[in-house]
């Protein structure tokens, strides 16, 4: 017998009828021998409508008590998600994030879970229910309020909740089959990948492919949680997230990212002095903006510097006023930005063991007049900051020139 956690996602729980079809398939993997741990997310466009709602109030509500609002969503679906599965003769319990023993830090709308107890979880299994745990939430440990994990919180939940309680495996249901070499919405000859490591996983996550949230791949990494990325519209076979194996080095490019959610912003003529880009991005480090790619180019005669660096687009406008009131106390010349922008990635871990990607990479750009305008490399990865008009040529061309069709 395995303990199975399965995830669903919000157009996977959409209505009452979606609700009843994911009801059948826990259903299923009981009948097959399996306890099940379901965690549901909120119904689709529910969080965005508890959103309006309070916006309606204030346009700038309180942290905390948008936490307790927005957790309702998850409770819902986790009710009525029992309930289905109860009518199909089985044992249901539907559990809140605090009934599930999820303590998470004080940070609310983006709280990070600190542990889980699962006594109660274990405890139902053991005694044959299907648990339904509500995802996306937990509470903290001294004055138990309400918090919520960030968009995408339940995958965190799912993935925590196996670390937990031991699961043999974690099934993330969405509405696509899996995880594929790139968007098959740009590229129609999109390759689903078998398998993939957990480090590629995280860079797609990170770099705009939406299969997974980045912590929660992060989590299954530290745990060492097999995933599976699969469609609850289907029954067919999905992508496996595990850790890496030899197999995996032989294949030099895995998937191609894109991410158009991007803005470039240069401090121009700032002066080149030890401690300038420490405060600068200190001081946007401090109004919690998160800085991606950073190029620093020195003036011919050693004087000057034009710093650049890319920032969600949601955040240009608190980036921009930061940068611009410290580039003034730095005696910077003016600040620019570039909305029209987008990144275009490779990722691979076989670029460990071969040469030469990065500049194939560069090469395939140019050949069909893409301009570079920064470059950011690690390990299993390269990235380029090119003009947003070109995204989706970007990506065919790439996608095609390092073979990753089906």
């Amino acid at each position: 017998m395995s303990l199975i956690v399965q995830k669903y996602g919000g157009t996977s729980v959409g209505n009452i009828e979606r609700i009843k079809a994911v009801a059948e398939r826990v259903a299923k993997t009981i009948k097959e021998g399996n306890q099940v741990i379901v965690v549901v997310s909120a119904m689709a466009g529910e969080t965005d409508k508890l959103i309006g709602l309070a916006q309606q109030i204030s346009p700038n509500p309180g942290e905390r008590e948008m936490d307790m609002l927005l957790s309702s969503g998850e409770r819902v679906t986790s009710a009525l998600t029992a309930m289905a599965i109860e009518a199909l003769g089985h044992k249901a319990r539907a559990f809140t994030g605090r009934q599930a023993g999820i303590i998470t830090n004080t940070m609310h709308t983006k709280a990070r879970i600190e542990k889980i107890s699962g006594e109660r979880i274990k405890k139902a299994i053991a005694e044959g229910y299907a648990v339904v745990i509500a995802g996306f939430q937990g509470v903290t440990e001294g004055e138990s309020d309400v918090t919520t994990l960030g968009r995408g919180g339940s995958d965190l939940s799912a993935v925590a909740v196996a670390a937990a309680t031991n699961a043999d495996l974690c099934e993330i249901y969405t509405d696509v089959d899996g995880v594929y070499t790139t968007d098959p919405n740009i590229v129609p000859e999109a390759r689903k990948l078998e398998k993939i490591s957990y480090e590629e996983m995280l860079e797609l996550a990170s770099l705009g492919a939406k299969v997974l949230q980045t912590r929660s791949v992060e989590f299954a990494k530290k745990f060492k949680v097999p995933v599976v990325v699969r469609s609850s519209f289907n029954y067919n076979p999905g992508t496996l997230v595990v850790e890496e194996d030899k197999e995996m080095e032989n294949v030099v490019v895995s998937g191609i990212a894109y991410d158009k959610n991007q803005t470039k912003i240069t401090v121009v003529n700032v002066p080149d002095k030890p401690g300038i880009a420490a405060r600068l991005f200190d001081t946007i480090a401090a109004a919690n903006v998160v800085v991606d790619m950073i190029v620093q180019n020195i003036s011919s005669d050693g004087k000057f510097a034009d710093i650049s660096f890319t920032v969600p687009k949601t955040d240009t406008k608190k980036a921009l006023e930061v940068t611009e009131a410290v580039a003034k106390e730095l005696g910077a010349e003016r600040v620019d930005k570039r909305e029209d922008t987008s990144k275009v990635s490779i990722i691979g871990v076989g670029m460990r063991t071969h040469s030469g990607v990065a500049a194939k990479m560069f090469q395939v750009l140019a050949g069909h007049n893409i301009n570079i305008m920064m470059i950011s490399t690690s390990e299993i990865k390269v990235s380029c900051v090119i003009d947003l008009k070109f995204t989706e040529l970007a990506v065919r061309v790439l996608h095609e020139a390092f073979e990753l069709a089906g």
